[in-house]
């Protein structure tokens, strides 16, 4: 019954759905681009060459550590180089080009994938005071090998700097899917168009919301449950949101934000060395060393034999 039921009514279903991706989306930019797996794919070789290693399947001889580094590195050159030049080729609008053999999708996916090659070190560099920040920002942290080994922060870190390169290059989709497999891995969301400062540390990390046009400093700490959010957006004359416009907060250096705040607003800036509390709504500026917080709850505790006692502490200063 099965197999009849797959000779006779499976084409007619595979039609059907092949005539709804060419009504929904135009089906050669999801087919000539090979879609997630290949970024991932890519992430993974980026990745195992920036730290050698960690994200191996089997351990590596130390006596080839350069090799496997450099075949790392071809291998995602190569990858990326070709994923680039589609995405580009998805987005020209020239068909006349597309159709004369132009080879410019090829040469700028070459000069992109070689700058974000020869910035690895540099990369490299960043995320290492990402390591330390959350080694000096977690009491429980033992070492820098179990930092880099099990924190979702520095998880999310070393895709986020890449993805940003990306981004910063105007590589169309890859970014945004580097991003989102962060997303899916850490519970960590952050936009790849956000500039983020080294000494980066996310406590815990799980809802962590960081928008596309935010900006944060050095040595800035959050913790889990923050969103560094819009505030509203600006629709044009059809109703649709206006892409393009600052959004998202600026943060300083050195500031911590505790869980469950969110902080909204293109216009709002979080000043340096400035402390702010958690569950918060925030969505104008504060100056430099503000503490910002609210006011403390007085708990009510009963005593075993029910009498209602009233109990509260002096406010705590962070």
């Amino acid at each position: 019954m099965l197999k009849n039921w797959l000779n006779c009514d499976m084409p007619v279903i595979a039609d059907k759905l092949e005539k709804l991706n060419d009504v929904y989306y135009f089906k050669e930019k999801t087919i000539g681009f090979a879609g997630k797996e290949k970024v991932r794919g890519v992430l993974h070789c980026l990745r195992a060459a920036l730290f050698p290693g960690v994200f191996e399947k089997m351990p590596i001889d130390e006596k080839h550590i350069n090799v496997d580094i450099v075949n790392n590195i071809r291998t995602a050159a190569f990858e990326l180089a070709d994923l680039v030049e589609n995405a580009f080729k998805n987005e020209c609008s020239d068909e006349e080009l597309k159709e004369s053999g132009c080879v410019r999708c090829k040469e700028k996916a070459f000069l992109i994938v070689k700058d974000l090659i020869e910035k690895l070190p540099e990369i490299r560099r960043v995320l290492h005071t990402d390591i330390e920040a959350a080694f000096r920002g977690d009491p429980a942290a033992k070492s820098n090998e179990e930092i880099l080994l099990s924190y979702p922060s520095v998880e999310a870190m070393s895709i986020h700097r890449m993805a940003h390169e990306l981004y910063q290059a105007e590589v169309p989709m890859i970014p945004r899917i580097m991003s989102e497999y962060s997303h899916y891995l850490t519970g960590i969301d952050i936009h790849p168009g956000a500039s983020i400062g080294e000494n980066f540390f996310i406590d815990h990390g799980t809802g962590v919301v960081i928008g596309e046009t935010c900006t944060i400093g050095k040595g800035v700490k959050l913790y889990q449950g923050v969103t560094l959010g819009a505030r509203s957006f600006p629709l044009d004359e059809e109703g649709h949101p206006i892409k393009g416009i600052k959004r998202h907060p600026d943060i300083e250096d050195n500031v911590v934000i505790y869980s469950g705040a969110s902080i909204l607003g293109g216009n709002t800036v979080i000043g340096h060395d400035s402390i702010i509390g958690g569950n918060l709504w925030l969505t104008h500026s504060v100056p430099p060393y503000s503490k910002v917080y609210n006011s403390q709850p007085k708990p009510t505790v009963k005593s075993p034999n029910g009498d209602r006692i009233i109990y509260s502490d002096p406010e705590e200063e962070f």
